[in-house]
């Protein structure tokens, strides 16, 4: 079921996890969509993991649209070093939010997954019913977990209480604000922070060489995160379903294409190693995405274009950082962590 239901922009909309990736990228939209109204929380504010706390702060705010984009998230590194933190975390988060939001009434409440809910070896491209039909892919099994778990989660208060609660499952993702740590990123992140760091060390001598995990082979699909806060709104407006919906360009290229991409845009004298013994992760996965396309919306930001904004975007914050504790912006970059989702 679909209805165009639009959102006055005088609503009260809580942003769960405006200072991450998606957050600041939706607050950023709603702000030019004309959006008045806009409620969040730091963490320092409310721990979204408290339900308690996170039902205080609802009784008090009364959100009627609430965007849950909140969680802890991270590459194939932190998902197989930190598996408590990655399953407990989101698991909380996405009950507390969700039963909040059925507690005050909220209106609409559009829950973000993850396309790694999908089974490892699903059919290419990834359709919608393939939820459940296979074993998960095991780097990162513990957030697919928890993100199945949260669509599972507004499909139950859907059915037993009515609630209009959606669920979007976006594909692979970059842009400004994006988690730039090499121990806790993903891999466009990663790679632009490991071919900057290559160039600024060959300045001094160095070699300028990049190490990449894995053969390059695998194929993923990129979606910069402007386009997912535009569909976003897109969705919270014209979607109303107990399905989970795709979100994705629908096209993908292989880690190889996408090192040697990165690579032009940040420093094209660097010379690529692969390090075969370390895993690509799942072969490929690719979304379908004709559902959302059906509804009238497409991605309107090319990949180049969208890698060379996010590393100006990465180096303006090198140089603000720099600015800020006196130092250099070569020295600067080694200490530079981009925000974590909150």
């Amino acid at each position: 079921m679909t209805r165009a239901q639009p959102i006055d922009r005088d609503a009260r909309v809580y942003v769960a996890g405006h200072r991450g990736l998606v957050g600041s990228a939706l607050m950023r939209h709603l702000a030019a969509e004309g959006f008045t109204n806009l409620l969040t929380a730091t963490r320092d504010e409310l721990d979204l993991r408290d339900q308690s706390a996170v039902s205080a702060w609802f009784a008090e705010h009364r959100p009627e649209y609430v965007f849950l984009v909140a969680g802890t998230v991270g590459g194939i590194l932190a998902n197989s070093t930190r598996p408590a933190e990655f399953i407990y975390d989101n698991m909380m988060i996405h009950g507390t939010v969700v039963h909040s939001a059925y507690e005050v009434g909220v209106t609409k409440l559009l829950y973000l997954g993850s396309s790694c809910i999908y089974p490892r070896h699903a059919t290419q491209p990834i359709t919608e019913d393939q939820l459940l039909t296979g074993p998960l892919e095991q780097t990162n099994e513990w957030y697919a977990i928890a993100k199945i778990a949260g669509i599972k989660l507004c499909q139950a208060y859907r059915r037993q209480y009515g609630c209009d609660f959606i669920s979007a499952m976006p594909t692979n993702l970059y842009g400004p604000g994006d988690n730039f740590d090499l121990t806790s990123s993903h891999v466009i992140p990663a790679l632009i922070r490991k071919f900057h760091d290559a160039k600024a060390t060959a300045s001094s001598g160095s070699l300028n060489e990049v190490e990449v995990w894995g053969t390059g082979s695998a194929y993923r699909e990129f979606l910069h995160v402007d386009d997912l806060a535009a569909a976003c709104l897109f969705l919270a407006e014209h979607y109303s379903d107990d399905s989970h919906i795709n979100v994705g360009t629908g096209v993908d290229l292989s880690i190889k294409e996408l090192a040697e991409a990165i690579r032009d845009v940040v420093n094209p004298g660097a010379h690529i190693r692969w390090d075969t013994s370390k895993p690509d992760g799942t072969p490929r996965k690719l979304l379908d995405v004709s559902r959302l396309r059906a509804l009238g919306w497409d991605p309107t930001i090319e990949l180049r274009a969208g890698l060379a904004s996010t590393y100006e975007w990465f180096v303006e914050r090198v140089a603000a950082d720099a600015a800020l504790r006196g130092i250099s912006a070569h020295d600067a970059h080694t200490a530079h962590d981009a925000h974590t989702v909150a």
